[in-house]
């Protein structure tokens, strides 16, 4: 008995295995496909962190979830479409709302550094004028007197006291030498200053002088400060003290500016004299 020979049917069979093994060639690309995608977007530092599911069919490239930040979801777009065999691209992801509100808001402005307050010294001299009158025979101790900035204080290039700033000192001692015996002294100190509508407790060294015998007279600083505490001469513009002269030493003190009669110690009013701050004075930062 003879088969049957008919051309259409083996045509027809011919097709639909080529169909067949062409289906499962594709299917098998898609899948080999998608887990490369995946696998470069898993190990990408980039994408790693953004939970992105790929699918691929016929080719075309499927992207689902959530992506990071905009710049993951642009670097995964050009990982899918570098994919070899990759012939589309549907992006499904989302970007994650925090990313989302980070990416809107605006970037904050950097901050300024805060002004820094202006630190004197201690070491640093105070020149001053006395504002009043000031005798051994006179003045009590523990009287208050007034002087005015001759000098203006700088720190770095700012000044940071300026010139005719009021400053106020107290008579440490003040004693009256005997016509027979005992000795005068005077004793003066600095304890604060006014700047700017504000008053800062100060500490500086105290100078002393002292008259006894027959009119000598010795002189000296105490509380710290060498030369600083140095009564200086006369100043630009003058005053009632620009007769008096400097005493230079290591142990140098002040000098009253003139002797009464019964040898006393007197300084006039007007009259320049050294401080040396024995404690740094802190200012607050300067206004812009």
């Amino acid at each position: 008995m003879r088969k049957p020979n008919n051309p259409a049917i083996s045509v027809m069979l011919l097709t639909a295995l080529m169909s067949s093994l062409s289906g499962c060639s594709h299917s098998a690309s898609d899948e080999a496909m998608a887990r490369d995608i995946q696998g470069k977007i898993s190990s990408d530092p980039d994408t790693r962190d953004s939970p992105v599911s790929v699918a691929a069919k016929d080719g075309k490239v499927t992207l689902s979830g959530s992506v990071t930040s905009p710049a993951a979801q642009q670097k995964i777009d050009q990982i899918a479409h570098e994919e070899p065999g990759a012939r589309g691209l549907d992006d499904q992801t989302t970007i994650q709302p925090e990313a989302t509100q980070a990416a809107a808001a605006p970037n904050p402005a950097p901050e300024e550094p805060k002004p820094q307050p202006i630190v004197i010294p201690a070491g640093t001299v105070l020149v001053v004028t006395t504002s009043q009158a000031l005798s051994s025979k006179t003045s009590q101790a523990g009287q208050t007197f007034l002087a005015t900035l001759a000098q203006p204080v700088s720190v770095e290039g700012r000044t940071a006291l300026p010139k005719g700033a009021t400053l106020s000192g107290t008579v440490v001692t003040a004693k009256t030498k005997g016509k027979i015996k005992g000795q005068g002294e005077l004793a003066l100190a600095l304890t604060s200053v006014s700047t700017k509508g504000q008053t800062y407790r100060i500490k500086t060294n105290v100078l002393s002088s002292t008259v006894k015998g027959k009119g000598k007279r010795t002189a000296a600083t105490t509380g710290g400060g060498a030369a600083g505490g140095a009564l200086i001469g006369a100043l630009a513009g003058g005053g009632k003290g620009a007769g008096i002269g400097a005493l230079v030493g290591a142990t140098a003190g002040f000098v009253g500016g003139a002797f009464s009669g019964n040898k006393q110690i007197e300084i006039p009013a007007e009259s320049p004299l050294s401080f040396t701050l024995t404690a740094a004075l802190t200012l607050p930062p300067p206004a812009k």
